[in-house]
């Protein structure tokens, strides 16, 4: 009997407490450029840059550096 109170205990502590998934956190910034539509570059929490969804594999703030750099404005949420 001990045991089901056991696993009664631990399944009811997993699902109330499911992990720190929801602690990352996302940050991103609007861009325009005059050659381009307005588009959203973002760090989803890796560290590196994403745009549309697509890591880039570059890290966000050399990204939005080179942007900068090509003339695009990036700022905001």
């Amino acid at each position: 009997m001990r045991r089901y109170t056991l696993f009664f205990v631990g399944f009811v502590f997993l699902a109330l407490f499911p992990g720190c998934k929801g602690d990352d956190t996302r940050t991103c910034l609007s861009c325009s450029s005059p050659n381009t539509a307005d588009f959203q570059v973002c760090d989803e929490g890796d560290g590196n840059a994403s745009v549309n969804g697509e890591n880039t594999g570059t890290p966000f703030d050399v990204y939005i550096s080179g942007l900068e750099d090509a003339g695009a404005n990036c700022g905001g949420n």
